[in-house]
């Protein structure tokens, strides 16, 4: 898959998703992910790898961004279904990066220390937009405890995720002469 559509879909979607949410439309993070999965597994030569990688991205999405709301740390729009935990909306946008591991983030797979950093100022700005740009996402914190801990936790979650992408890969979708 072309690195430069991946990476395009992606923005396209995360700006549909905040703003979606932010405006009520929660639904609209659905309809970008269906859109980047649907070209995703079209294009992809790793199609197993990357809906796997979806999975496990959903599930550490619902844990972690459950655990910032359960926290005080956040509070978003859309909260559904459950306000406690995190939305539909962003479990959505966490299975969007997941399609991105192996396409566009790519570059960051051998360079685990350069996915924290990465991480740990992406993740902070990216929840920044979303709450300041779209009213998506509210500070229920202080802002620099709020920033700092998500910071750390993207400073984790980025290099998991692309170790989980590597050491998948040649797992669930081999190369054609070593499959069985």
């Amino acid at each position: 898959m072309n690195l430069w559509i991946n990476l395009v879909l992606f923005q396209l979607g995360w700006v549909a998703t905040v703003w979606g949410a932010g405006a009520g439309y929660w639904w609209a993070a659905l309809l970008a992910l269906a859109v980047l999965a649907a070209v995703t597994f079209r294009l992809s030569p790793w199609p197993r790898t990357d809906f796997a990688l979806m999975c496990a991205a959903c599930l550490i999405g619902l844990v972690v961004d459950s655990a910032w709301v359960q926290l005080g740390l956040l509070a978003f729009a859309e909260p559904m279904p459950f306000p406690a935990l995190a939305p539909i909306w962003i479990l959505a946008m966490w299975m969007s990066f997941a399609l991105t591991l192996n396409h566009s983030m790519r570059y960051f797979k051998g360079r685990l220390l350069l996915a924290a950093v990465f991480g740990f100022v992406g993740g902070p700005l990216a929840y920044w937009v979303a709450g300041s740009r779209f009213a998506a996402v509210e500070l229920t914190a202080e802002p620099w405890i709020v920033y700092g801990t998500l910071g750390m936790g993207w400073a984790v979650v980025t290099p998991l995720l692309l170790a989980m992408a590597s050491n998948w890969l040649p797992k669930l979708d081999p190369p054609p002469a070593l499959r069985a």
